[in-house]
C-alpha cells in the first residue's frame, strides 16, 4: 500500500525558545507545505536561524509541537525523531564544509554516518550529487580551502542531498556571495526543488532570493510569524517591521512574481 504524503512538510505550533531570561521565540506557530519554497527574512539576530535549529533539533524548546512529515520532533520517542531526521539535510551559513576532508569526503560524511555501504557505491553517489549541483566529478579530489564561495556552497548543498531528503534547510545560502554567483545559486535551489520535488525552508535576507525563488514569504519579529503569504502580500502588509524591510532603500529591486 502506497504511504499517504502529508499536506504539511513542516507544522511547528505554540512554540517557545529561549536563553536565559531571554525568550528569542515566543509561541510561533508556521506551516509549510509539501513541495514549496518557504522564505524566512527577519531583523538580524531575530531569531531565524534559531527558529531553524530548533526545528532539527539542534537547539531545545521550552514549549510547543513540532512535526515534520508527519513524525512529532522531540518528543519522548527519540527513535522517531532520529528517523525524522533522516528525511532532511542541512545547509548551514558559510557551507561549514569540514576542512581536513576532500569534496568528495565532505559529501559522503552523511553516507558513512547514517548508512553501511561500499566504498565504490559512496564515491558513485558522491559525484552524482556534484553533478546535480553543477560541479565536475574531478572537484571531488579539491579542498574546502581550494573552493571559491559559490563552489563551497553547491559542495555544502551536495552533502545536504546526500541522503535524498525530503526537506532542505538552507541557512542564508546567499551570504557573501557576489550577485551573480548568488543570482547562480538561486536558480540551481529552484530546478532542484521542481525536478526532486523538494520542500526548501530557507532562512534569508537577501530581498532577490526573495522575491524570485520563494513560493511563499514568512516574516518574522518579536518572536513569532507576522506575515505569511506570496511576496506580493507581503509588499502590502501593514505591519511596521514588514513594511520598513520591503518598503526600504533597498526594495526598488523587488517585482513582485507573476501568479
Amino acid at each position: 500500500m502506497r504511504e499517504e504524503l502529508p499536506e504539511f512538510a513542516i507544522r511547528v505550533h505554540d512554540l517557545v525558545v529561549g536563553f536565559g531570561r531571554q525568550i528569542v521565540i515566543d509561541h510561533l506557530t508556521l506551516d509549510v507545505r509539501r513541495g514549496e519554497i518557504l522564505g524566512l527574512v527577519g531583523a538580524s539576530g531575530g531569531g531565524k536561524s534559531v527558529l531553524m535549529r530548533t526545528i532539527i533539533g539542534l537547539i531545545p524548546r521550552r514549549s510547543g509541537d513540532i512535526e515534520v512529515m508527519g513524525a512529532m520532533i522531540g518528543g519522548a520517542n527519540q527513535l522517531v525523531t532520529q528517523s525524522a531526521a533522516g528525511r532532511w539535510g542541512v545547509l548551514f551559513q558559510q557551507g561549514a564544509l569540514f576542512s581536513s576532508l576532500t569534496v568528495r569526503q565532505n559529501v559522503q560524511f552523511p553516507l558513512r554516518e547514517n548508512l553501511v555501504m561500499s566504498q565504490p557505491l559512496m564515491d558513485e553517489i558522491a559525484t552524482a550529487k556534484l553533478e546535480m549541483v553543477g560541479l565536475k566529478p574531478e572537484d571531488g579530489d579539491r579542498f574546502p580551502s581550494e573552493l571559491s564561495g559559490g563552489m563551497t556552497k553547491r559542495v555544502a548543498l551536495a552533502r545536504a542531498l546526500a541522503l535524498d531528503p525530503a526537506i532542505v534547510f538552507l541557512d542564508e545560502p546567499t551570504s557573501g556571495l557576489d550577485p551573480i554567483a548568488a543570482g547562480e545559486f538561486d536558480t540551481l535551489i529552484k530546478t532542484l526543488q521542481k525536478t526532486l520535488g523538494l520542500t526548501v525552508f530557507m532562512v534569508t535576507h537577501d530581498l532577490a532570493s526573495l522575491n524570485v525563488v520563494c513560493d511563499r514569504v514568512a516574516a518574522l519579529a518579536d518572536g513569532k510569524i507576522v506575515a505569511i503569504g506570496p511576496m506580493r502580500e507581503l509588499l502590502q502588509s501593514g505591519h511596521p517591521w514588514v513594511r520598513a524591510y520591503f518598503h526600504g532603500k533597498r526594495s526598488q529591486m523587488l517585482q513582485p512574481k507573476a501568479s
